[in-house]
C-alpha cells in the first residue's frame, strides 16, 4: 500500500545550517498494517510524514501509494489517498465551524463537487452513526461550534473525519502529544479501535516508546535521517522500553537522550 525507495532530503544544502533529513530510507508496508515510528527530536520522522503527504518534495527517491508513483503530485492531489491527524487539536477541524459542517467537508473531500448543501438530512443521520462510535456524546451536539469542544473531543473528531473516508494510508504526526494524560488514553484507545475495525494501513510517530510497543504490528526506530531498527511480530511484542534504550545504544554506540521518548 506504501513504498518509500531510495528516499533522500537535505535542508539547507550549501550553507553553514545544511541537515540530512532523510538519509536513503527505504520503507514498504503492506495493506491493513499499523507501524509505529520512534525517535529523537530531529531524527526525520515527521519529515517523512511530510514526504508522503506532498507537504516536501524529496531531492531523489520515489514515493508510491497503492502502486502507483506520486512523488511529483502536489499535496492536495494526493489528498484522497491520505488522511493525517496532527500533534495540534486545531489543525484538523475548522473551529468557527459546527461539528456537522466539518463532518460533512471531510465527507465531500473525496467526492465529485456538487452545488448542493454540504448538511443534508441523510448525513446528519449518518454522522450520528460514526459519533457514536466514539461514545463520548458528540452525536447530540452536531450544530456545537468545533472551537467549544475540548482537545481531546477535538482530536477525536479530527481521527473520525480523516478515517470514515478509508483513505490508503492514515497518517499520525504525533496525534496525542498535546493531551493531558486521561485524554492521551482516550484518544489512543480510539484508534486502535478505528484502525482495527477499518483495517486502515497507518503510520504513527509517536515520542512515548511505550505506547509505539503497545500499538501496531510493526515498530521502526530512526536515527539521524535513517532507519536503524525494524520489528514486528511476536518479536515485537517481547520487547520492554529499555530492550528499545538498549538496541539503539549497541546500534549507535550512545545513550538514548530524549526523555520525553522515554518518559511519553
Amino acid at each position: 500500500m506504501l513504498k518509500l525507495t531510495n528516499i533522500s532530503l537535505t535542508f539547507n544544502e550549501g550553507t553553514l545550517d545544511e541537515k540530512k533529513a532523510l538519509n536513503d530510507i527505504n520503507l514498504e508496508m503492506e495493506k491493513g498494517e499499523f507501524v509505529t515510528v520512534i525517535g529523537s527530536n530531529g531524527a526525520g520522522k515527521s519529515t517523512i510524514m511530510n514526504v508522503i503527504s506532498g507537504n516536501l518534495i524529496p531531492d531523489v527517491g520515489d514515493v508510491y501509494i497503492d502502486g502507483k508513483q506520486v512523488v511529483h503530485l502536489p499535496e492536495y492531489k494526493r489528498s484522497p489517498y491520505i488522511g493525517r491527524v496532527f500533534q495540534d487539536p486545531n489543525a484538523g477541524t475548522a473551529p468557527s465551524m459546527t461539528i456537522e459542517e466539518n463532518l460533512a467537508m471531510a465527507y465531500s473531500r473525496t467526492k465529485k463537487r456538487k452545488l448542493s448543501l454540504g448538511v443534508t438530512k441523510k448525513r446528519k443521520e449518518m454522522f450520528k452513526e460514526h459519533l457514536k462510535t466514539l461514545d463520548i456524546g458528540l452525536e447530540d451536539r452536531l450544530t456545537a461550534k468545533v472551537g467549544l469542544l475540548s482537545g481531546g473531543e477535538r482530536q477525536a473528531l479530527s481521527l473520525l473525519m480523516t478515517t470514515f473516508t478509508e483513505p490508503n494510508i492514515l497518517l499520525l504526526d504525533e496525534h496525542t502529544a498535546a493531551l493531558d494524560p486521561s485524554r492521551a488514553e482516550l484518544i489512543t484507545n480510539l484508534t486502535e479501535k478505528v484502525v482495527r475495525e477499518s483495517g486502515l494501513t497507518t503510520l504513527m510517530v509517536t515520542h512515548n516508546m511505550q505506547q509505539a510497543l503497545d500499538l501496531g504490528n510493526r515498530l521502526i526506530m530512526m536515527d539521524k535521517g535513517k532507519i536503524i531498527f525494524d520489528v514486528s511480530g511476536v518479536e515485537q511484542e517481547k520487547l520492554t522500553v529499555q530492550d528499545l534504550l538498549n538496541e539503539f545504544q549497541n546500534i549507535r554506540g550512545a545513550q538514548f537522550e530524549d526523555d520525553r521518548v522515554v518518559l511519553g
